[in-house]
């Protein structure tokens, strides 16, 4: 698996954005108010942060031989995908409150000071969801063997047999 680009997680960031501010202008233009995230997105995307980090440190322990530490690889690589979809989650919503921040910036009206706290909330919890997975995705990366950058012949047994 290779790890999560940067030019990926800019790339979701300045596709959130874009949505972000489409959507206040299509919501103000139909005659309702802006959209303002709940305050407990920034909160949940803390915990989801914190969860990363601590499900990845078993597989960095269990990489680096820690004695005793034992880590299923399925369990690793789950762990990995996680930091990864976590890492496009968090930029995703750090671009969709830039983008809300954005247009109401732009507004002749000063916004007030409840929805830019919750979108500055929300970008705060997106920019610290997407370290911590890029962070628990080093965690989970181990160091390549010798003989992955030597191709031999396959084990006998492993490959297909042709019968005549």
């Amino acid at each position: 698996m290779k790890r999560t680009s940067i030019g990926l997680l800019v790339a979701v960031a300045v596709v959130g954005g874009i949505v972000g501010f489409v959507a206040d202008q299509l919501l103000t233009s139909s005659g309702r108010p802006t959209f303002t995230p709940s305050l407990l997105l920034p909160v949940l995307l803390v915990l989801l942060a914190v969860s990363v980090v601590l499900l990845a440190l078993p597989v960095r322990r269990a990489a680096r031989g820690v004695p005793g530490a034992r880590v299923d690889p399925f369990q690793a690589v789950r762990v990995a995908v996680l930091a990864k979809a976590s890492s496009i989650v968090g930029a995703a919503v750090a671009g969709l409150g830039t983008g809300l921040i954005v247009f109401l910036l732009t507004r002749p009206v000063p916004p007030s000071v409840g929805s830019m706290g919750a979108v500055i909330a929300a970008i705060a919890g997106g920019v610290l969801l997407t370290a911590a997975a890029l962070v628990a995705e080093q965690l989970c990366t181990i160091r390549k063997d010798d003989d992955d950058d030597q191709p031999g012949p396959p084990e006998p047994g492993l490959g297909l047999s042709h019968q005549d």
